[in-house]
């Protein structure tokens, strides 16, 4: 498994495997052909089928077009065989000859893969594979998962999940900040100000779940309108961990050392999820996302919290089991509806999740690496209209952008 630091990647929304993969692509490609006269790129699948809500042209176009002109070409009834978000990118000379094809996908959380090289950004850093040997390793050691993190990371680590908590937080206060309607053509407007103000007017029991239910909106809100944000797996997802830890320092001040901590463990279980499923909405529907997300959060409140390595994996393992088959149906093509939404109910989910197994002695049946699996096999088994498409489910009926 890569480094967390892949999975929390800070940048601008909508959407990480539309937005933030092409245009990484596409910045790559550039490299290799700076001299270029002309570019094509062909997106294939999920990426092409809700492409234009996602802002996936304007992302590889502000990137080519500053060298050379560019052509889109939108091939959303061709799917890839290997991932649903593939792209083709051509350069070609001054006598329209193409000097290369270059065919990458756009796997989750703005990382890229090549059909032959799954994986093409940065070397392995983590020996175990699984959360079951993680656990064992725990429970040998006397460690938390945090710990193990420290054994595999580099040093910066601790450095780098600062300037995500950082940036976090920042995307919170700007999105309670921010009022009006969001960007297409659903006229949706901000909810999260008018949850934050509402929710400080209830007592203490309505106003805790009022105030979780902004910090995702304030979030959620930001990247859908392209603000900066944490991918925690995913864009569509970012909402979710902020909420869950930023309510609890405030609520309960734990030390900014205690929220890295649980970032680094909510990182490990998102990350064993990403290399033995998917955090794709295109591969395997929402469940990929926001259940993931669900799952993180849910490990990281109970760590907080001071569950066992065994409580924290159980809280992990009903975050994510309770989102099975959620599909991926955004409304118009869009990162709002149902998304947004679905960040603050997850976030709540989180918080019932770690409380469910603080109860516990966190001995239960089905492990978090079985419903990672059934999770993928599930995801495999949905229809393609429910995987990032828009042909389906609630997007059914809506005209795409």
């Amino acid at each position: 498994m890569k480094s967390i630091k892949e999975l929390y990647r800070i940048g601008t929304g909508p959407s990480s495997s539309h937005t933030m993969g092409p245009r990484k692509a596409a910045e790559m490609f550039l490299e290799r052909h700076p001299d270029a006269a002309s570019f094509k790129v062909t997106l294939y699948g999920s990426l092409a089928a809700t492409g234009k809500g996602h802002m996936t042209d304007i992302a590889i176009i502000d990137t080519l077009r500053p060298i050379a002109p560019i052509e889109i070409v939108w091939q959303p009834k061709v799917f890839l065989p290997f991932h649903p978000n593939g792209m083709t990118f051509t350069a070609l000379d001054n006598n329209n000859k193409v000097q290369e094809n270059w065919t990458v996908y756009s796997i989750g959380g703005g990382a890229l893969a090549e059909s032959s090289h799954p994986t093409i950004e940065s070397p392995d850093v983590y020996g175990m594979e699984n959360m079951t040997e993680i656990l064992q390793w725990c429970e040998d050691t006397g460690k938390s998962y945090w710990e193990y993190v420290k054994e595999c990371e580099e040093e910066d680590i601790w450095d780098y999940l600062a300037e995500v908590w950082a940036t976090m937080k920042d995307a919170i206060h700007r999105g309670l900040e921010e009022e009006g309607v969001l960007p297409g053509p659903l006229n949706l407007r901000r909810k999260a100000s008018t949850y934050y103000i509402r929710a400080t007017g209830y007592k203490q029991s309505l106003q805790s779940r009022g105030l979780v239910f902004s910090y995702a909106l304030a979030v959620s809100e930001e990247n859908a309108s392209g603000g900066k944000i944490v991918t925690a797996p995913t864009c569509g997802s970012c909402g979710v961990m902020p909420a869950v830890l930023y309510h609890l320092q405030q609520s309960r001040d734990f030390s900014d050392m205690r929220i890295l901590r649980a970032l680094a463990t909510a990182g490990l279980f998102g990350n064993i999820v990403k290399f033995n499923a998917s955090i794709s909405g295109a591969e395997v529907g929402c469940q990929g996302e926001v259940g993931v997300a669900c799952a993180m959060a849910s490990a990281a409140a109970n760590q907080l919290f001071g569950g066992s390595p065994a409580q924290i994996e159980y809280a992990a393992e009903m975050g994510l089991e309770h989102h099975l088959g959620m599909t991926c149906d955004p409304v118009c093509g869009l990162v709002q509806i149902p998304c947004i939404e679905r960040n603050a109910y997850a976030a709540a989910r989180a918080l019932d999740a770690n409380l469910y197994s603080a109860f516990t002695d966190g001995m239960h049946r089905v492990s978090f690496d079985k419903v990672v699996q059934v999770m993928k096999q599930t995801g495999h088994d949905l229809p393609s209209l429910y995987k990032e498409t828009s042909e389906g489910g609630l997007a059914k009926d809506y005209q795409q952008m």
